[in-house]
């Protein structure tokens, strides 16, 4: 028997070419295993896939030295406190020390700051560090835009898009791309959405300022209140002998306010103006560069822009002038509350709305504008008219 072994031939599918390829399944299926149980824990701890293509996440996964430590969301600090002691073998001395870390970083309450992620820590981690290590990754993490809701019918955030943005050339790539608006517009806030279901990083900064939506020109009415609000008196122009002057007023440069003229702040009057004699000018307004009011006109929460000629007996309140006006004497507006405004077939809700008239007008005597009609570029209107619907640019009214 022995001598038959010995002699048996061998084949080239023999013993030694077996026992070759079962060494080669042992080593493919130990590596399908660990590449299970890696992908396994990858995705158990819910690691940022991106990680696969750092060296130094291996690393840190093969060093005896560092915890993977799983804060999930929703956690009190207290909760995240002893998550990290049961990891990092803190003791309760060590542990308080995390939960006050705001403290010692002179620092509000950092509750709720504390991103819910996957970290890789070392075990001899002071509290402090780990504190900066997870506000790093909330800042980090927090700026970024994750979805732009339009008039959610639920409060989502406490955030507004202000509507303030910085692009790389980019987007206009991917303009060309986005669809029309139901309203037949291309929407710049669609084309970022598609940007970020693409995987592009858009990210985004919190301001603490005041922000106030301006979506119509009469918008710009209750901006430029609060505006005038944060104006100082200040009076660089002539102020004539009889001229009453009340509040924070702003007076420019070169501009001169006429015996008996009225004005209280907040207003604000450009440089090179003749004011009065005789005008009332009261709260929220502001009157831009190069313009003449004549006698007995009032004015009221409104904004005149520059190169503007106001007529005598002018009364205008809570409306918008815009630059290179004419308007002759006894010209007035009729105010209204909550209109209607209707704009491309669409109607748009004003709260309290005198009129909006555009550039380079000429606007004869004793026009009366009914409330909320507007008034485009470039139009002559007729004296002693009524105007009781909207006028489209280049417009002759008689």
């Amino acid at each position: 028997m022995k001598h038959f072994l010995k002699n048996r031939p061998k084949t080239p599918s023999g013993r030694e070419s077996s026992s070759s390829g079962m060494k080669w399944k042992v080593i493919v299926s130990l590596f399908i295993l660990s590449f299970g149980s890696f992908v396994g824990m990858f995705f158990y701890y819910g690691f940022d896939p991106g990680l696969l293509a750092s060296l130094s996440f291996y690393q840190n996964l093969a060093n005896p030295s560092v915890r993977i430590v799983r804060i999930q969301e929703g956690l009190r600090k207290e909760e995240i406190a002893d998550i990290m002691a049961q990891k990092l073998n803190w003791d309760e001395k060590t542990k308080l020390e995390f939960v006050n870390a705001h403290l010692a970083l002179n620092s509000p309450n950092l509750e709720g700051r504390y991103f819910p992620k996957t970290y890789l820590i070392q075990k001899d981690e002071d509290p402090l560090g780990v504190t900066a290590v997870m506000l790093r990754e909330f800042s980090k993490e927090n700026g970024k835009v994750k979805k732009i809701l339009e008039k959610p019918k639920e409060v989502v955030s406490h955030l507004v898009n202000a509507g303030g943005y910085i692009f790389s050339p980019v987007l206009f790539d991917e303009i060309d791309r986005t669809s029309l608006s139901t309203s037949g517009e291309y929407a710049i806030t669609d084309t970022i959405q598609q940007m970020i279901e693409k995987g592009n990083d858009i990210n985004m900064v919190e301001s603490k300022s005041m922000w106030m939506d301006a979506v119509h020109s009469w918008d710009f009415l209750k901006a430029n209140a609060v505006i005038l609000e944060g104006y100082s008196k200040k009076l660089s122009g002539k102020i004539e002998s009889g001229a009453t002057i009340k509040g924070d007023v702003v007076v420019g440069e070169n501009t001169v306010v006429h015996a008996g003229c009225y004005i209280v702040g907040p207003v604000v009057i450009g440089n090179n103006c003749s004011i009065g004699p005789n005008a009332v000018i009261l709260p929220s307004t502001a009157i831009g560069d190069n313009t003449s009011i004549d006698s007995s006109v009032e004015i009221h929460n409104s904004i005149i822009m520059n190169d503007v000629r106001i007529g005598s007996g002018t009364y205008i309140s809570n409306s918008i002038i815009g630059a290179n006006n004419n308007i002759g004497p006894h010209f007035s507006t009729e105010v209204g509350r909550d209109l209607m405004i209707e704009m491309k077939g669409i109607l748009h809700h004003a709260e309290m709305l005198g009129t909006v008239i555009g550039d380079d007008n000429n606007i004869a005597n004793r026009v009366l504008i009914k409330a909320g009609k507007i008034i485009s570029n470039n139009c002559n209107l007729e004296a002693g008219i009524t105007v009781h619907k909207d006028i489209p640019p280049d417009s002759i009214v008689v």
